[in-house]
C-alpha cells in the first residue's frame, strides 16, 4: 500500500510503538495498516465423513477446494455455508475451522474449514464449478498438485485426523 485511502497522499512508513513499521499519511496525521481480501476455502465432506469434493475452476484441469470471498457485512462461517450452496447446490450441516494462511498472488487471507454436508448429490452445481467429484478422504491427496494452497489445507487436516465423522 503506497497511498492513504482516505486522502489519496503518499504513505511513509513510520515506526509504532508494539506494532513496528506502519504505512503512515502525514496528510491525516494517521496510520493506514495494510488492507487485504479474506475468502474461505473448504474440506467438503459427505454424510459419512469418508469422502471429500474436489472441484476444477475456470478451465483449469487441477483439483482444488471449494472457495470463496467475504462479501461486506459477512462473517467467515457465513460465507462457508453461502459458497457451498452456490457453487454445489449443498447444505452444511456441521464444520469446524482448520487453518488460515495469507495468499500473496492475490492479497488474500484463506481461512479454511473442514465441513460436512446433508446430501452427496452432485447435481446442482453452478457454472463457476467445471469438473466435480468425490474422492476417498485418505487418499484426496493423491488427486491434488502438492503444491497448492488448498493441499497444504488438506495435509494440515489430515495430520489432526483422518475423517470428519
Amino acid at each position: 500500500m503506497s497511498h492513504c485511502t482516505v486522502c489519496g497522499g503518499e504513505l511513509e512508513d513510520k515506526m509504532l510503538e508494539n506494532e513496528g513499521m506502519i504505512p503512515f499519511c502525514n496528510h491525516c496525521g494517521e496510520y493506514r495498516f495494510p488492507m487485504f481480501n479474506t475468502a474461505i476455502s473448504a474440506i467438503v465432506y459427505n454424510p459419512d465423513g469418508d469422502k471429500i469434493i474436489l472441484i476444477q475452476q475456470y478451465g483449469k484441469k487441477r483439483n482444488i477446494l471449494v472457495a470463496g470471498y467475504v462479501t461486506k457485512g459477512e462473517g467467515v462461517e457465513e460465507t462457508l455455508v453461502r459458497e457451498i450452496k452456490e457453487e454445489l447446490g449443498l447444505d452444511v450441516i456441521d464444520y469446524t475451522f482448520n487453518a488460515s494462511e495469507y495468499f500473496p498472488p492475490s492479497n488474500t487471507l484463506m481461512v479454511n474449514f473442514a465441513c460436512k454436508v446433508s446430501s452427496d448429490s452432485l447435481e446442482h452445481t453452478n457454472e463457476e464449478v467445471d469438473f466435480v467429484d468425490w474422492y476417498p478422504a485418505e487418499h484426496v491427496l493423491d488427486h491434488m498438485d502438492p503444491s497448492i494452497l488448498a493441499a497444504r489445507f488438506v495435509k494440515k487436516w489430515t495430520e489432526k485426523q483422518t475423517y470428519y465423522r
